[in-house]
């Protein structure tokens, strides 16, 4: 009886992880657009 626990555990074990793996194949690709880069001011003198 004990065997035949183990084995049907071992089923299950290996049932689960192909459904986990089977929905992973297909990556997911997020594109994200740089913000504009500023440019500092300058500094030109006090009264300029």
């Amino acid at each position: 009886m004990s065997k035949s626990i183990k084995f049907l555990a071992a089923i299950g074990f290996i049932a689960t992880v192909a459904a986990c793996t089977s929905g992973q194949t297909e990556e997911e690709y997020v594109v994200v657009e740089p913000e504009p880069i500023s440019v500092e001011p300058v500094y030109n003198g006090k009264y300029k």
